[in-house]
Parts: C-alpha cells; sequence; structure tokens
C-alpha cells in the first residue's frame, strides 16, 4: 500500500493551451495535489511540435526529476498521455518507480510515437513511417504498459485497452464535469444550438454549412472555442470565438443544445475517448446531441444526450427536441444527474483511491535502466 500523504508525485502533461489535456490537467491536478506530501508538476510546452531533440530533452528531464525527487522518499509518476502526446509518452519509459497514467485515446497511450515535428509537416512521410509499422508500436506499448495501472476516462475505453494490452492493469475512470454557475433551464434559453471546443479534423466544424441548410432558419447556430473565429463565415453562423470565465458562461446560457458531430474515420483503427466538450456542455445543464461514434455511444446511453447514427441524422434529432421542453427539461434532469455523479471529488477519488493500494516500491537508488 502507499501512503500517499507520505509520497511525493511527480505530474507529467501537455502544458495548458496546448490541447484540452493540457486544459484538463490543470483542474485534475489542483484536486488531487492536496493529498501529497508534495507535487512536482512537470508540463510539456512542446506538445504537439516536437522536435527530436525536445523529446529527448524532456524524458531526460522526467528522469532526473525522478532521480532527485525518489532521494528524498516514495515517489509516483503519474502521465496524462493523449493521441499526439510524444514526449510524455516516451518520459513515461521508467522503471524501479510506480508510474501510472491515463490513456486519453484509448486503447493506444500515443497513437503515432514518431511523430516529430518535421514528421508531422509531411503527410506521407507521417504515415510511411507509422502505418506499416503498427504492430511494432504496438509490441512497444505492450512492453511500457506491462504491469502499469493505466486509467480510461470511459468503460469502454479501459475495456479496449484491457482487450489490447492484456498484462496492463486498466481502471475505468470519469472525466469530471467542471464546476460552473447554474443556468436558465435549456427550454427557457434562446432557440439556438453551438458547437463548442478547439477546431480540427473530426470535430465537426466542416459540417457548419450543411447544418445550417437543414435546420430552420429561425434556429441560430453558435460556434465557440480555439479557432472558431477564423472558420469561414456563414450566413445565420455566429462565430464566438475562444469563450472563457463569464464568456464561457454566456455562450452556453444562449443554446439550448450542443452539438457534439464527431466522426473520426481512423485507419489506425477506432478510438475511445472521453469529450471534454460534452463535460463542459453538461457543467452548464446543456444537453448535447451526438454521433453514437466509440464511446460517445457510453455516453448516450448514461442520459442527457441525443445519439445519432450518423451526419445525415443530426438535424431531424435536433428538430425533434429544440423546441420540446418536456424533451428538454426531461434530457435537463438526466444532466442534473451526471453533474453530481461526475463531480471532481468523485472522479478523482478513483484515481486517488487506486494510487493508495498500488504496491510499495523502493526508490532511494532508484535506476535508470
Amino acid at each position: 500500500m502507499v501512503d500517499l500523504a507520505r509520497t511525493r508525485l511527480i505530474y507529467v502533461a501537455p502544458a495548458a493551451g496546448r490541447s484540452g489535456v493540457g486544459d484538463y490537467a490543470d483542474d485534475f491536478l489542483a484536486e488531487v495535489a492536496p493529498h501529497f506530501l508534495d507535487v512536482v508538476d512537470y508540463r510539456i510546452e512542446t506538445e504537439g511540435a516536437e522536435t527530436v531533440r525536445e523529446v529527448v530533452a524532456h524524458a531526460r528531464r522526467v528522469r532526473e526529476l525522478v532521480v532527485s525527487t525518489a532521494k528524498l522518499g516514495p515517489t509516483l509518476v503519474h502521465v496524462e498521455q493523449s493521441g499526439g502526446s510524444l514526449s510524455v509518452f516516451w518520459a513515461s519509459l521508467l522503471r524501479g518507480v510506480n508510474v501510472t497514467a491515463t490513456v486519453h485515446d484509448p486503447p493506444f497511450p500515443v497513437w503515432w510515437p514518431f511523430k516529430t515535428k518535421f514528421v508531422g509537416r509531411h503527410r506521407l512521410l507521417h504515415h510511411a513511417v507509422h502505418y506499416p509499422f503498427r504492430a511494432v508500436t504496438t509490441v512497444l506499448q505492450r512492453r511500457v504498459l506491462r504491469g502499469r495501472t493505466v486509467f480510461a476516462l470511459t468503460t469502454m475505453g479501459a475495456d479496449s485497452i484491457r482487450e489490447k494490452f492484456p498484462q496492463s492493469t486498466p481502471i475505468a475512470a470519469r472525466i469530471f464535469v467542471p464546476a460552473r454557475p447554474d443556468l436558465t433551464p435549456p427550454a427557457e434559453r434562446p432557440l439556438a444550438v453551438g458547437l463548442f471546443g478547439h477546431v480540427y479534423r473530426g470535430k465537426g466544424f466542416d459540417l457548419i454549412g450543411r447544418l445550417r441548410e437543414e435546420l430552420d432558419a429561425d434556429i441560430d447556430i453558435r460556434a465557440a472555442g480555439r479557432g472558431t473565429a477564423d472558420l469561414p463565415p456563414v450566413d445565420g453562423v455566429t462565430l464566438v470565438g475562444e469563450v472563457n470565465g463569464p464568456d464561457e458562461d454566456r455562450f452556453f446560457e444562449s443554446i439550448r443544445l450542443l452539438l457534439v458531430p464527431y466522426s473520426k474515420h481512423n485507419p489506425y483503427g477506432k478510438a475511445y475517448p472521453a469529450s471534454s466538450a460534452v463535460t463542459r456542455s453538461f457543467a452548464y445543464g446543456t444537453p448535447i446531441v451526438c454521433i453514437t461514434e466509440g464511446a460517445l455511444a457510453e455516453t448516450v446511453s448514461r442520459g442527457g444526450a441525443v445519439g445519432v447514427d450518423g451526419v445525415d441524422d443530426l438535424a431531424a434529432a435536433v428538430l425533434d427536441v429544440v423546441r420540446d421542453t418536456a424533451s428538454l427539461d426531461r434530457l435537463g434532469r438526466e444532466v442534473t444527474e451526471i453533474r453530481r455523479a461526475d463531480a471532481m471529488n468523485r472522479c478523482a477519488a478513483v484515481f486517488l483511491d487506486a494510487w493508495a493500494a498500488l504496491a510499495d516500491v523502493d526508490t532511494p537508488e532508484y535506476s535508470t535502466r
């Protein structure tokens, strides 16, 4: 057993603002840090555009931190790993110390372990480096995860890790619903739907024009998040841009439903990530309409969400619900239950209990072998 109050935590994650994982890490660490004797917070500022030299430097620095921290007493390393978290993955190759990970894009800790800044600039090179060698990278990650406790933020994600990496110990956790002010019930808000999040491929922002054509003209569409201000203008669509604090409050109070039209075709396999856009929507009591892709099917099964099979069904699902007060009220009540069940303290407890249950590792003479 690990006594967390006597243990130092080394926390390795992308920097805030680099990705949704970095933003998640800020709130998560603030919740769990008081349970440890001390915390070393190491962030990867180069997330998503790393050179080989930077990857090596980050890995070396994390090893140095483990060596110096372990000399002071019991040490635990926890890493936040996503599909593109190159440095975080290579920095997690540690032995002789307890290492756990949250895998944000299960089943793989990292989908493209050699996607440096240079490789990422050349699409053909990227796929030439990764696609033919999927079996090799799977073996590599299987070796890294052997005997390691890993968390997924959905049950489907944990199951996928268990199937792909049977020698690991996957634990199904939940992505927390952040604390936000209570807003007007959805049925009493303006007649509008929204999209929210970082603009990149697979997030559905490319569907805005089509949705505008298929929804009634009196239903406004509002898009908010990093990169939305730079999207091509469309009549009847409000491009809000990045929102934080009171601006974020106002955005969600201006919509009745959030659309989550994620449909990621990935030739490397199916991923089961949790959605921070969904939890942000639920934080404001806002139901969602989504495609039941990956772990979003699990979201629909828990309530507060309307699921459809594909892009062709999105607009019809919105039209069925957006003016229906009874449906919006029912969905709103389901969202309220999820807000309570997935509050930060409850979600963090899964991690704290698992960490406390780890076998003690004697680390005063840490080895980098």
